[in-house]
């Protein structure tokens, strides 16, 4: 059992968004499904907690009711290698009601954020000489692009695109 897991409180919805996480990646399962009992709080036999793992990390899921919402303050990050990468977590995490932000967020249909993020953007941003136009490139994106990320940083890119 690793040390330190994330905690999420959903409604109602832990199992469907579990099920949701584990379809989008790979080395993914849910491990476990435990349901309220006589004792409550919740309706017996509905899912109170859902044990669930993304990439070999562990994760927990509760269906906590309404009391808490998701908000940016706390976000997942996916490092992606390429573009195509880049595409599928966009798409896929944006699907059924998600929502595009700005800077490589988005919001998923659980209202939980994510960050899509090239691995090359640690990178891009590490020069001094090239790390304002970066950033620049970055600020006018919602997906994160990394061929015009990298004509940015060389100085290629026009300041608006």
């Amino acid at each position: 059992m690793q040390k330190i897991t994330p905690f999420l409180w959903f409604d109602n919805n832990a199992e469907e968004a579990a099920q949701f996480y584990t379809s989008i990646f790979k080395n993914s399962k849910i491990l476990n499904v435990s349901r309220y009992g006589d004792a409550g709080p919740g309706p017996k036999g509905s899912v109170m907690v859902v044990n669930f793992q993304l990439e070999g990390q562990q994760f927990t899921a509760l269906n906590g009711g309404p009391l808490f919402k998701f908000s940016e303050a706390f976000s997942f990050v996916v490092n992606c290698e390429t573009q195509k990468e880049i595409d599928e977590y966009w798409h896929k995490l944006t699907s059924g009601g998600g929502k595009e932000s700005e800077c490589g967020w988005l919001k998923d249909k659980f209202g939980f954020s994510w960050q899509i993020v090239p691995t090359a953007l640690g990178r891009l941003m590490s020069d001094p000489k090239q790390a304002n136009r970066v950033m620049q490139a970055l600020l006018q994106m919602k997906k994160l692009d990394i061929a015009r990320l990298e004509e940015a940083a060389e100085g290629k890119m026009a300041a608006t695109r």
